[in-house]
């Protein structure tokens, strides 16, 4: 890059230098009036120091020894700068990024000498940084993997890739374009801001309208055949002569619309298992709004889960039940299961877990947001508008992979001035739920902070206490192996609590959401059982066996026997007593975030004793 279109390029920024100093006093504003907006964690720098200052051991002459490494390689980086300025040959490196890091592809960063110094400094003021907080030593080891966390975050805001007149891509955009490209920037960046809330940034992953909801995405046949305030029952129409006699009810999570199982029809579940004979229902959570604000946990419990398999039992015309519960709903689904227990009740005759906790000792990353002060924070957030934001939480589970689900599309979104492509798993990520602020307060309470729920007779949930470990319905866990979300070891200590319970437990690649959703005939990641669980994951793992192809399989021939005999598929969804009220993907799940609506609610029926 010539000193010509250096100047050209200033020339340009200046140009929507209005624009910008504009869209920063509109942020400042939204700071501002949003009161609590410190819920943001990136927000928390004078606590985040607070907790440096306490409880910390330091070793000065590890200290200085990292100092003295830093200082040589700046030297040595500010002689190979001058040597690549001053002549043609290009000097070896002084730092390289992470493997796998793909901020910096592009050629520029190595041949040219001043993108080159941009992005050796910055990664090696990042090494030290993060060298400096690996050599303090904490109380606890909650408190070192915030810090850890904190840090991480902090660094990766601040690489070259993220700002106009440091990122070469960009630089040479703004000329391609004549500026335009930044027009297009200031457009995007305005947008996303209207569609956040006041305590978070939500950056744009894919458009608005790149999907419709029952046309491009949760397309499988199926009518409504329940509802009440709180959630909707979806029964799929059968695509076989003769079904399982015995249904399965899907207890999405009540964070996420449910159609990451049936996105379109070569990735969905859904689908998948009505083709293998299954009757299969789901339920589709209400998108909450201050009218629900006095839904609790115990709601979600009742009114919900146990709710939707009374349903299912009576359509079905059997006794029992099947059930399936992903992430958070296959916590809800256990904290049910051992009520009905208490209650003595046979509705549910097994449970499937995918990715779920029981114990949140290990709760992964996300832990990392959730403290005594945050919980205030979230508290009078929730409370003060009777429901917490989705898209926070959306925000907050981006930055769980901060280059790649944030700064990545602020690069895109805002300094290239690009429209996201469409992608459908993006768009579900994208399309958040509100959760009433009583349900989730108690249960960030009871998990992530107290982590009581696995405690016997810790809680009480519609009058009985919960003892997780009284269930004994058989029980399939699935965990995958680089879920960051749920950790796999966390996953597999969970099953320990259901000790009455026979648990087959199975490992699949990949992580959160391309682990479970690995269908079959387009399978890209294999997975590990063992018929034994013994103490440890690592002993689990050791003589586990590893197997090819999707955990669909594997889950199909352990549900299959639990599914009684075949019989005539049914007709249609529904019976005489719960009549189709609308086709499939039903109302609510149509209703977003962004924009809340009441939805359109044909005439419920009376809920079922």
């Amino acid at each position: 890059m010539d000193q010509v279109e250096k100047q050209q390029i200033l020339q340009y920024v200046d140009k929507y230098r209005g624009l910008f100093n504009e869209i920063a006093n509109e942020v400042m504003m939204r700071f501002l009036a949003g009161g609590k907006a410190e819920i943001n964690p990136l927000t928390n720098a004078d606590k985040f120091m607070n907790v440096l200052s306490r409880g910390v051991k330091v070793d000065p002459s590890k200290i200085m020894q990292e100092q003295m490494r830093f200082l040589e390689s700046q030297m040595k980086l500010w002689q190979n700068t001058a040597q690549a300025f001053m002549n043609s040959e290009k000097p070896a490196p002084v730092v390289e990024p992470p493997r796998g890091d793909r901020r910096f592809k592009d050629d520029q960063w190595d041949t040219n000498p001043m993108f080159s110094y941009f992005k050796q400094a910055y990664l090696l003021n990042s090494q030290t940084m993060q060298n400096m907080v690996d050599l303090l030593e904490f109380e606890d080891n909650k408190t070192a993997e915030q810090v850890k966390f904190f840090t991480r975050q902090y660094i990766n805001s601040l690489s070259p890739t993220n700002y106009a007149l440091t990122n070469p891509e960009v630089c040479r955009d703004i000329l391609e374009t004549e500026g335009e490209c930044l027009a297009r920037g200031i457009d995007n960046f305005v947008r996303d801001l209207e569609n956040s809330p006041l305590e978070a940034f939500k950056v744009g992953q894919v458009g608005l309208d790149a999907f419709e909801i029952g046309k491009d995405l949760a397309t499988t046949p199926g009518d409504v055949v329940f509802q009440n305030d709180l959630f909707q029952l979806i029964q799929y129409s059968p695509s076989t002569v003769k079904v399982h006699e015995k249904p399965l009810l899907i207890v999405s999570p009540f964070i996420n619309k449910y159609y990451i199982l049936d996105l379109d029809k070569k990735k969905s579940m859904v689908k998948w298992l009505v083709d293998q004979g299954f009757t299969v229902f789901i339920m589709s959570w209400v998108n909450a709004d201050a009218r629900h604000k006095d839904k609790t946990f115990d709601s979600y419990v009742v009114d919900g889960v146990i709710q939707a398999l009374k349903v299912c039992a009576e359509i079905s015309g059997v006794s029992s039940v099947n059930a399936l519960g992903y992430c958070i709903g296959g916590t809800v689904l256990g904290v049910a299961a051992s009520v009905l227990k208490k209650k003595r009740s046979k509705l549910l005759n097994s449970m499937s877990l995918l990715t779920t906790l029981f114990d949140f000792s290990e709760p992964g990353e996300a832990g990392n947001y959730i403290s005594e002060q945050s919980y205030t924070l979230v508290e009078q957030s929730a409370n003060t508008k009777g429901y917490f934001d989705g898209r926070i939480l959306a925000y907050c589970f981006s930055l769980l992979r901060e280059n790649n689900l944030f700064w990545s599309f602020f690069v895109d979104n805002y300094l290239k001035g690009k429209d996201p492509l469409p992608f459908d798993i993006l768009y579900w990520n994208s399309d958040s739920t509100n959760i009433p602020a009583k349900a989730f307060l108690y249960y960030l309470r009871n998990t992530y902070l107290d982590n009581r729920i696995k405690e016997p007779n810790a809680i009480s949930v519609d009058g009985v206490e919960v003892d997780l470990g009284a269930i004994d319905v058989p029980t399939y866990a699935l965990a995958t192996s680089n879920d960051h979300i749920v950790l796999w070891q966390a996953a597999y200590e969970s099953i320990k609590v259901l000790t009455k319970a026979k648990v087959r437990f199975v490992l699949a690649g990949s992580g959160h959401v391309a682990g479970v959703v690995n269908p079959p005939d387009d399978s890209k990641y294999d997975h590990w059982v063992n018929t034994r669980n013994p103490k440890t994951s690592d002993e689990w793992l050791k003589s586990a066996k590893q197997k090819e192809g999707s955990w669909w399989l594997d889950w199909r021939e352990w549900l299959s026997e639990l599914s009684g005999e075949q019989v005539d598929a049914p007709k249609q969804p529904g019976n005489a007593q719960h009549k189709s009220l609308e086709a499939a993907p039903g109302s609510y799940v149509k209703v977003r975030v962004e924009k809340i609506e009441a939805p359109v609610k044909p005439e419920a029926e009376p809920v079922a004793e």
